[in-house]
């Protein structure tokens, strides 16, 4: 549906639809209006004039996720548009601001907001060229060092030194931009574009090389840090890591697989674990914790309980939880807090369901997210499912993907979605039926595909019609085989690519080498 514009935004599209015009024009432009024209050109890919109005900014903050955000003049949200052409001229409009000694405009901006940009799936710009986090990194540091080596070459206005601008960003650091970004970040003092990193994200990293970087992106000042896929951190590495350096305003913690594995615990392992969970406990902000694939089992409650605020998000998926896990986090103040939450791979109706819907009922009243895949849910489950379910009526997002569960007990339950109110995203199974007889669960990636498509492409239109005749057309239903988007893995999958081949390379000629020696 078309968003209404007003009279202001459509004259701001004529306005910004003449890249010379704008030009010409911009020294009479009211400040005020600035922010109108960015958001018009943006919708209308205007490169040239984001660049002029960027480089002319006459105000004192440029938050881009506001800037394009809803606004009186034109509701659509458009900061999920990462449009390549768009983001590269705000970024070297950026540079050029610096550089501009003839601008009209006294050079009032002290602060540049990158951080509400938002990566989706699905792009509606016209390019369909897309610019993620990973590429805005590179990008910002690319040109910081550019302004520095321009700044020593050149004969500058004395001016020019006396700017400083905090550019606030989401750092997406792997082994192929990090000499970059670490240069980068060493000559901050030197830049009159001061990166100021807000959430941290390292993937295909040496720890050495991780634990480097973290320090130089001024950890004070960090909000989000996620250490993932490639970063071989395990608990003894996180232990150095908060007894080195201080985490005050870390809201959100995102953990690599098998940071913990409580399979090979010692003595001094279970004391090491007892003030990791002392040093998160210090973390008073920290309200979201993902641990996905480390083994934890029975151990949730020695690295939870020492908080004193609340977990609004919490994902153990695949951590091999207990009994005793589950009822420590269903009794705990968390269990009335969590807004998101992830129990995939664990077999929920077999091992604990009885505190499982304790917890969704301590739950139910803030709960948006919820997560159980591969969990085991039966036909014979669905009608005690819809009954945990019923009290969550601010759920926002359902995840099942994986379960056994048949066309018929689909329908049953999505018959009972429709009738969550704040729901907007539902991904359900394959059903079992559209498998061959006997496949086993949880099915591998060999044979995830082996299905009948005509037949799932049947029962996914008679669940569409489902949401459809009950005015449900809000709710969008798939079954992603392979997981949920993740845009930055999407934009470094070739980089992750190279990395697995090399390692299972590597570890083939260790096998060839140790066997060739026995033989």
């Amino acid at each position: 549906r078309a968003t209404m514009k007003s009279l202001r935004f459509l004259s701001a599209e004529a306005f910004v639809s003449n890249a010379e015009f704008v030009r010409k024009s911009l020294s009479v432009v009211a400040h005020n209006l600035f922010p109108l024209l960015f958001k018009a050109s943006y919708l209308l890919e205007q490169g040239e004039v984001i660049h002029d109005l960027v480089e002319n900014w006459p105000l004192v903050d440029f938050n881009v996720g506001k800037l394009l955000g809803a606004t009186a003049d034109y509701q659509e949200d458009l900061s999920h548009r990462t449009c390549s052409v768009c983001l590269e001229s705000c970024l070297t409009g950026l540079r050029d601001y610096v550089l501009n000694n003839f601008s009209p405009y006294m050079k009032r901006l002290k602060v540049v907001d990158l951080t509400g940009i938002k990566d989706v799936e699905v792009q509606f710009c016209k390019c369909k060229k897309t610019m993620g986090r990973w590429a805005r990194t590179q990008l910002l540091s690319k040109l910081c060092l550019e302004l520095v080596v321009y700044l020593q070459q050149a004969q500058c206005n004395p001016g020019t030194f006396e700017i400083s601008i905090d550019v606030l960003i989401d750092l997406f650091v792997t082994e192929r931009n990090y000499e970059l970004v670490v240069e980068a970040l060493l000559k901050k003092c030197c830049c009159p574009l001061k990166i100021c990193c807000v959430a941290f994200r390292s993937d295909n990293l040496t720890l050495q090389k991780f634990f480097y970087i973290i320090k130089l992106a001024n950890p004070s000042l960090l909000r989000k840090l996620e250490i993932v896929h490639n970063v071989r951190l395990e608990m003894e590495h996180l232990e150095i890591l908060f007894n080195s350096i201080h985490f005050p305003l870390l809201t959100s913690l995102t953990l690599p697989a098998r940071t913990f594995n409580v399979q090979r615990f010692t003595a001094t392992d279970e004391q090491m674990l007892t003030h990791i969970g002392e040093k998160m406990g210090e973390m008073t902000q920290l309200t979201e914790l993902c641990m996905s694939f480390s083994i934890l089992t029975g151990r949730i409650q020695k690295l939870l309980s020492p908080r004193k605020t609340p977990l609004k998000m919490l994902d153990v998926s695949n951590c091999s939880l207990n009994h005793a896990d589950m009822a420590y986090l269903a009794n705990s103040f968390h269990a009335n807090h969590l807004e998101t939450l992830d129990l995939s791979g664990h077999d929920i109706p077999q091992l604990f369901p009885s505190t499982f819907f304790k917890l969704l009922s301590h739950s139910s009243s803030v709960l948006r997210s919820l997560t159980l895949e591969d969990c085991n849910i039966q036909d014979t489950h669905v009608n005690m499912l819809i009954l945990g379910l019923s009290p969550c009526q601010k759920l926002h997002e359902f995840k099942f993907v994986g379960n056994p569960l048949s066309s018929q007990a689909l329908k049953h339950l999505f018959t009972f979605l429709c009738e969550l109110p704040m729901l907007k995203n539902v991904e359900f199974p394959v059903p079992r039926d559209c498998y061959p007889v006997g496949i086993t669960y949880p099915i591998d990636d060999a044979s995830v595909c082996r299905f009948d498509h005509q037949k799932y492409e049947s029962v996914a239109e008679e669940l569409n019609l489902i949401l459809l005749q009950a005015n449900r057309e809000d709710v969008k239903a798939s079954t992603p085989l392979f997981g949920s988007y993740d845009a930055a893995v999407q934009e470094t999958n070739n980089e992750l690519g190279a990395y697995l081949i090399k390692s299972f390379k590597e570890t083939l000629e260790k096998f060839t080498t140790s066997f060739n020696k026995m033989s």
